[in-house]
């Protein structure tokens, strides 16, 4: 019964989002596309109670690269785990599955299991020091007063994926400026996907890639608890992609990405957040779950692929009131099942997202890459079942 409750909830909502929101870009389930798993109300990332997201898309220019002027396709992501309110101490854990990136911050949070800073930031590969820098120069002046926690700088976590071949990524467009725009717009709610944010110059299997989102809801022992993922996709090739279960790629060859040279395979930032209550090394743990969602669309982890993934609790610990005792009510770790499918699940979903919500983009030198042919995916799916119609 309560399986068919969490259901309906789950159905009402989609239904009265999609229904006020006739301007937003179609989604992989509004193509019918057939996923696993119930997604929360948003089926984005702040379905995760007190989570909010931010943008900052640059967007100017054409044709030949002048570095320092152009073309610009990039821009910021930020995630605030608790919104722009005073927190405490947030557990969490990171998995590198291939190393060739960056994640800010990671020695902090594999020495002391929780988030050192309240913004997690997601860019291109050569402006992660100016993002880390802003979002460290906002906390001091947001939060460095605080009763509860001196931030000071902190030690951001920013991590990124290559934007060079449609964006002029040595000009280093990315200011201080466009931080603090991107944190000021976070909110909960509809979020945008594609060709936003750090996810702006971005590709995906040979087609237009980028930012996407998912969430599910899972019950254990009687609770609801949330799972929420944001994904900014750089990687993989066109033989590989799978959608649904189906060789999708092995279908779709044309529509090639119009390069001046070979590219070789890219990246993935992904940032889990859940309000289940876990140690740092059981958010490790879900961490890596990611590389099966990435698995299911077909990504392998290619040489030159920087995938790196975090997850964070909004559960927090308490403390006594001379702070010397913390205490953290957790699951315990023989529970997890759900969290982990969950993390499967959205990962494969927020993928797709960031698939068929991108659209087609020219950038440095007449680059180009183009949008996923909603079309005629779904009729290649269709041919496999794999459409609800």
């Amino acid at each position: 019964m309560k399986s068919y409750i969490l259901f309906f909830w789950v159905l009402f909502y989609s239904i009265a989002l999609y229904g006020q929101n006739d301007s937003i870009k179609k989604r992989a389930r509004d193509l019918g596309i057939i996923f696993n798993g119930n997604p929360g109300k948003y089926n984005n990332i702040t379905d995760v109670q007190g989570v909010t997201v931010g943008y900052k898309t640059l967007i100017e220019g054409e044709g030949k690269l002048v570095v320092g002027k152009g073309p610009i396709r990039t821009g910021v992501t930020v995630i605030l785990p608790a919104g722009k309110e005073k927190r405490g101490e947030i557990p969490a854990g990171i998995f590198s599955f291939n190393g060739d990136g960056e994640l800010t911050g990671s020695h902090f949070i594999n020495d002391y299991g929780f988030l050192p800073g309240a913004i997690i930031g997601i860019t291109n590969t050569n402006s992660v020091g100016v993002v880390r820098d802003a979002i460290g120069e906002w906390q001091v002046k947001n939060f460095s007063n605080s009763n509860y926690y001196d931030f000071r700088f902190g030690l951001p976590v920013v991590g990124e994926t290559w934007d060079g071949d449609f964006n002029d990524i040595n000009g280093l467009h990315v200011s201080k400026e466009h931080v603090f725009e991107a944190i000021d717009s976070a909110r909960s709610g509809v979020l945008e996907e594609g060709n936003v944010g750090g996810g702006t110059g971005m590709w995906l299997y040979g087609f237009k890639g980028g930012t996407g989102t998912s969430s599910r809801v899972v019950e254990i022992d009687s609770t609801i608890y949330t799972v929420g993922v944001l994904v900014q996709a750089n990687f993989g090739y066109r033989d590989n992609l799978m959608i649904s279960g189906v060789p999708v790629g092995q279908h779709i060859t044309d529509l090639q990405p119009i390069f001046n040279k070979p590219r070789q395979d890219g990246s993935i930032i992904v940032v889990v957040a859940t309000d289940a209550p876990l140690l740092p090394i059981y958010l490790k743990h879900v961490a890596k779950r990611v590389t099966k969602g990435i698995a299911r669309t077909g990504g392998f982890g290619g040489n030159s692929s920087g995938d790196i993934f975090l997850a964070f609790s909004t559960h927090q610990p308490t403390f006594n009131a001379k702070e010397t005792k913390m205490t953290l009510s957790v699951l315990p770790k023989w529970e997890l099942d759900p969290i982990y499918e969950a993390t499967v699940e959205a990962t494969e979903e927020a993928i797709i997202n960031a698939l068929i919500a991108a659209e087609t983009l020219d950038g440095i030198n007449n680059n180009k890459m183009f949008e996923c042919p909603e079309d005629r995916l779904v009729e290649i799916l269709k041919r496999y079942n794999r459409i609800n119609e």
